[in-house]
């Protein structure tokens, strides 16, 4: 199933304004910027500002496709002399870049063969989870969370719609009306948990959703600090509990709709009886998966057991970078048969072709611009600047400010789109106040993947909004209860785990 998003007619001509409000505002933007006077900046520096504003106010107004801007970036820093061909799109080629290729290769198989599908009505199935509104909320929300940490947000929530949809059709049919059971509420609550449950859950790993990767390869990138796979999730999972344990009390008991006892075992066998037996498509799925998996963590739980400095350790280290892995998982889809006969595999490259290749760009002409940023020392000037505008002198301070820049932003803007634009400003305010860069740098990368007030934050929103299940202001209500409880799971969650980590 297709996000979609259903927007009414005002909010149609909004969008076509915003976007030829763009259209136009960019090159004003970029002009303004040019024959401006920067003494401070060199030539490269003054070029890579004016091309920043251009792309900023692009993406913003979503003028032209986000992942058309990047490249639009990439290329103009080369003609206006910023930098070489070679230097800009190198970041392109970037380890992690080929993590997101072959993770949602793998993500992609999994959802063609229906293996997600075949692990939530498992879920579902548990007795305890299926008898009451809460535990069923509470199960939706876990499998939403839970593959949002391996595949997408939007594929996660666009696979458990229409279940969601078949199960509320089934209790409608089965219960009796009730006054102490508002049917209405409870949908919209499911709706609810399902979407923010899958932005919540990719918080987990690195490959749950493209803000992680972003924040990790800029931290790499432009700090030198690398954090494995296991290390992050080692980070982030204790944020998550606590994220989606905020989410169902927001969600569940103090939901409003009233007790009832569910009667939804028939529904739920009947859709398990229709996958049938484990098929060879699905087997050979999870063997890549689980293999994929165990091989991302291995170089983690050797350092741990072994020490970092042990030779099997830097060993794997080496060998098992998280990107070659992913491509291993991949290619190892191509190589299992389904049928030796037919010669059929696992996954077709025609398959394959379908992954979200946009946002594998946008990493691209993100890592690049940042690292432009600091190696023109537009950074180092716009951070002293930020500086004295902001008032921010502490690390907890900025990181403060990092969560709610980056959270109000991707109210607004893709939150792949958000993470570009923050995550370099933060960790160029930190470097010129000569404060720790890391913990502001992993608040703003975790901020980026809220925005849970507006169909058009999220696509997990915007699909859950097209079910017609969901008034907007119950969505703008909830969602800015959660953006609020969010921000100080995560500026105490990132305070907590960096002291623990040893990141300070």
């Amino acid at each position: 199933m297709e996000p979609r998003e259903v927007i009414s007619e005002a909010e149609e001509r909004f969008e076509r304004w915003r976007k030829t409000t763009g259209l136009i505002t960019g090159p004003v933007v970029f002009v303004i910027l040019y024959f401006l006077p920067f003494p401070s900046l060199t030539h490269e520096a003054h070029m890579l500002l004016c091309v920043i504003g251009l792309v900023l106010v692009f993406w913003l107004t979503e003028a032209l496709p986000i992942p058309v801007t990047a490249l639009l970036g990439a290329v103009l820093n080369i003609l206006l002399g910023v930098a070489s061909a070679k230097e800009v799109f190198s970041p392109f080629a970037h380890p992690l870049v080929f993590l997101f290729i072959g993770s949602f290769i793998l993500a992609e198989a999994i959802s063609l063969h229906g293996l997600d599908k075949r692990f939530s009505l498992a879920i579902l199935s548990i007795r305890f989870l299926e008898r009451n509104p809460t535990g069923l909320l509470f199960a939706f929300g876990i499998i939403a969370a839970g593959t949002s940490m391996w595949v997408s947000n939007t594929a996660s929530t666009a696979m458990m719609l229409p279940i969601a949809m078949g199960i509320l059709s089934a209790i409608e049919d089965a219960q009796i009306r009730r006054q102490d059971f508002n049917f209405n509420r409870f949908s919209t609550m499911m709706m609810l948990m399902i979407a923010y449950g899958a932005s919540v859950g990719g918080i987990a790993t690195p490959v749950g959703t493209p803000p992680n990767l972003i924040g990790i390869g800029m931290i790499d990138t432009l700090l030198g600090v690398k954090i494995g796979f296991f290390e992050w999730m080692g980070f982030a999972i204790p944020i998550t509990v606590a994220m989606f344990g905020f989410l169902f009390l927001l969600l569940g008991p103090i939901g409003g709709y009233g007790r009832i006892r569910l009667d939804i075992r028939d529904y739920i066998v009947r859709n398990r009886a229709l996958l049938g037996s484990w098929s060879r498509g699905e087997i050979n799925t999870a063997i890549a998966f689980s293999i994929t998996v165990f091989l991302w963590i291995l170089p983690s739980i050797a350092g741990m057991v072994l020490g970092k400095t042990h030779p099997v350790s830097e060993l794997l280290a080496a060998r098992l970078n998280a990107g070659v892995v992913a491509i291993m998982g991949a290619v190892l889809l191509f190589l299992l048969p389904v049928s030796l006969k037919e010669c059929r595999f696992t996954m077709t490259w025609r398959q394959a072709v379908g992954i979200d290749w946009g946002t594998i760009v946008l990493f691209g002409g993100g890592l690049s611009l940042g690292k432009l940023m600091f190696s023109t020392g537009l950074a180092e000037n716009f951070g002293r600047w930020l500086t004295g505008f902001s008032g921010v002198s502490d690390v907890w301070g900025l990181t403060a400010m990092g969560i709610i820049f980056a959270i109000i932003l991707s109210e607004t803007t893709s939150n792949t789109a958000s993470a570009n634009m923050v995550i370099p400003l933060i960790i160029a305010i930190a470097q010129s106040l000569d404060i720790p860069a890391l913990p502001p740098a992993l608040g703003a990368c975790l901020g980026a993947s809220f925005g849970f007030m507006l169909p058009v934050s999220t696509p997990p929103n915007a699909i859950v909004y097209g079910s017609g299940m969901v008034p907007i202001l119950s969505m703008v209500r909830k969602g800015i209860l959660f953006d609020i409880g969010g921000f100080f799971i995560i500026l105490f969650g990132v305070m907590g785990m960096c002291y623990l980590f040893g990141w300070l």
